[in-house]
């Protein structure tokens, strides 16, 4: 009998029947890291269900914690116990997708030369694999492995090295294992592949590196983003579509640096903003949720000097008459120093006497305010909107029009001359 699911919506159920448990199959697959094999297996056509979970080692029962703790022995030297492997149970309906069309998605996905562990992830437990559950599906792995093993060999590889066995011992993965990239876009996604097509199939372009020659070897910012990424899209929307910083950006959907550049380590989220000095990566962010002022912090601590931290990060004041641009009455604008957004301009400076750069206005929008009670005094501080640092106070005591006087500490404000 098929099973039916129900949902109410705008007050009507709603019944779509799904494929009766006889006619769908599965096959469990190890790619390494199962939170990417898992991602990448959903998005094959006829796939129903993808699950992570732990298989084809000795214990027959296990999670993850247990895992974990039996690699850290077997490491050790401690225990000869087989681990299980990160694996995920694929789903599939044959009447849409062969069990062949399957394998030929997952054989590029891992480097089934490397055996294990695959990638950049460490253990036996990320091993690659293909659990099967009938005679019938062992022959198919063998077969789409001769097959695959023509192109590698093609592509100068050397042999496979993914175990093909019977399945045993089969464990279901923790809730919070489960559909990982959808919930956590920061997660780490371990799976290396070999970027060789399976016979038959197109190959998959790989994006370019950037040029060289076309970047500041000095200082860079490179964005690597991928296409199917919605939190790519919001960096872009809500930090690069306004980008004022002096610092020069670049984006890509390679992940290998430009040629001659280096990255400290591999690439394992979208999006990832990598600060290059010398061509060197000297800093890394990884992951965006909307957290804009949290990124331009991090750039800022880059950025700015000690003392600039100091007074931008943990609320610090410059002695009066020290600090940048208390005389400058040239035309122009005075921005944050990391973003480079407008911050005040000259017209709207006066002279306080006070040692701080003064302001009876900020340009529009460019800064917030906060009730501020620390030393024993109430202040309003004065933020920049755009990075959230710290600027200064303002007070009730400015000339017309405003009567107000933004006192700022100039060592955390740049200057741009009209």
């Amino acid at each position: 009998m098929n099973t039916i699911t129900r949902c109410i919506f705008s007050g009507l159920i709603l019944a779509a029947p799904l494929p009766a448990l006889a006619e769908v199959d599965s096959i469990v697959l190890g790619m390494g890291c199962f939170w990417g094999a898992e991602k990448r297996m959903a998005a094959v056509p006829g796939v129903i269900d993808v699950e992570s979970g732990y298989a084809g080692g000795d214990a027959a029962h296990a999670g993850y914690r247990d895992v974990l703790d039996l690699e850290q022995a077997i490491q050790r030297g401690r225990t000869d116990e087989r681990n299980h492997a990160e694996v995920v149970k694929v789903t599939f309906d044959p009447a849409q997708v062969s069990l062949e069309r399957v394998l030929i998605g997952f054989w590029p996905n891992p480097d089934p030369t490397q055996g294990g562990p695959q990638g950049h992830a460490k253990g036996t437990h990320n091993r690659s694999a293909i659990y099967t559950n009938s005679p019938a599906q062992r022959a198919v792995a063998l077969a789409t492995r001769n097959t695959y093993q023509q192109a590698l060999t093609a592509a100068g590889y050397g042999p496979i090295t993914t175990e093909i066995a019977p399945l045993r011992n089969y464990n279901r993965a923790e809730r919070y294992h489960q559909d990982y990239l959808v919930k956590n876009p920061n997660g780490y996604c371990g799976l290396g592949g070999t970027d060789v097509a399976y016979p038959g199939q197109p190959a998959q372009a790989r994006p370019e590196a950037l040029n060289a020659a076309d970047l500041s070897r000095e200082r860079q910012l490179i964005v690597f983003e991928a296409e199917d990424c919605p939190y790519c899209k919001l960096f872009r929307t809500e930090v690069l579509d306004g980008w004022s910083s002096e610092v020069p950006f670049a984006a890509t959907y390679a992940t290998e640096p430009p040629q001659g550049w280096k990255l400290e380590k591999a690439l394992f989220a979208t999006p990832t903003m990598v600060l290059f000095e010398d061509g060197r990566e000297v800093s890394r962010y990884t992951g965006y949720k909307g957290d804009r002022e949290r990124f331009w912090q991090w750039l800022g601590q880059r950025l700015m000097t000690p003392e600039q931290r100091r007074i931008a990060f943990a609320q610090g004041t410059e002695r009066p008459f020290t600090g940048s641009h208390l005389d400058e009455k040239r035309p122009g604008v005075f921005v944050d120093p990391i973003t480079g957004e407008p911050l005040f301009r000259t017209d709207a400076k006066f002279e306080s006497g006070t040692g701080w750069p003064s302001f009876f206005q900020p340009v529009e929008g460019a800064v917030t305010l906060h009730e501020d009670n620390s030393h024993g005094m109430r202040r309003i501080e004065v933020r920049s909107a755009s990075s959230g640092i710290h600027l200064g106070h303002v007070f009730n005591d400015g000339p017309p029009p405003s009567g107000k006087r933004y006192c700022m500490n100039g060592n955390v404000l740049t200057f741009l001359p009209d």
